[in-house]
């Protein structure tokens, strides 16, 4: 004959219930600790919030490096990024013709419907996008949210430096570019001849 107490029974509930009200016990005590602990609470707006240097605030536009590629509108998911240039033509000395480049007249991008991916950064492959940690660009009225290039390029004062290069890891890309290019352009040194040693 097995023990009821084994399996749960009368004999093994009756003890594993405790003192009663011991429930309320220690749920007042996590209370009165947590009333007695110190408010982690950030005072905003009056006190800045602390964000991580790589938060996603707002997208920034260097409008420099922007080619004109339309490489961010076609792969943005919501379509929200709305560009408009024209060809120019630039003189190069001693070439046939002239070139043409794209000039930049229109970079609009539209946060109310922005979903903050960062597609388009990653796609940009002349660094022309840049994630900055600027959140407080709230409005009344949601048509004031199509900010254009010249409000994009504000931005960019408030985009963080990139992280410093760890030293054991492999080189950048572009410092390997500039090392090779630098190599090619010294003149290899002049080997000095070897000495014939005397005559036997």
């Amino acid at each position: 004959m097995t023990d009821p107490s084994e399996h749960g029974g009368p004999a093994g509930g009756a003890s594993d219930r405790g003192l009663p009200g011991a429930g309320l016990v220690k749920g007042l005590a996590v209370t009165l600790k947590t009333m007695t602990s110190r408010s982690t609470t950030q005072q905003y707006p009056d006190v800045a919030p602390e964000l991580p240097p790589r938060s996603r605030g707002v997208i920034a536009l260097s409008e420099e490096n922007c080619t004109v590629c339309m490489l961010c509108a076609r792969e943005c998911p919501d379509w929200c990024i709305y560009i408009d240039s024209h060809k120019e033509e630039v003189a190069v000395p001693g070439a046939a013709r002239p070139r043409q480049r794209n000039v930049l007249d229109k970079f609009d991008i539209d946060f109310s419907l922005c979903m903050y991916c960062g597609i388009c950064i990653e796609v940009c492959p002349f660094d022309a996008l840049y994630w900055s940690p600027e959140f407080e660009y709230a409005e009344y009225d949601i048509k004031d949210l199509l900010h254009d290039k010249d409000h994009l390029g504000q931005w960019m004062a408030t985009v963080p430096p990139p992280p410093a290069h760890d030293p054991n890891g492999e080189p950048a890309k572009e410092e390997t570019a500039a090392a090779k290019k630098a190599a090619r352009s010294v003149p290899p040194a002049v080997r000095p001849e070897a000495d014939p040693g005397p005559a036997s």
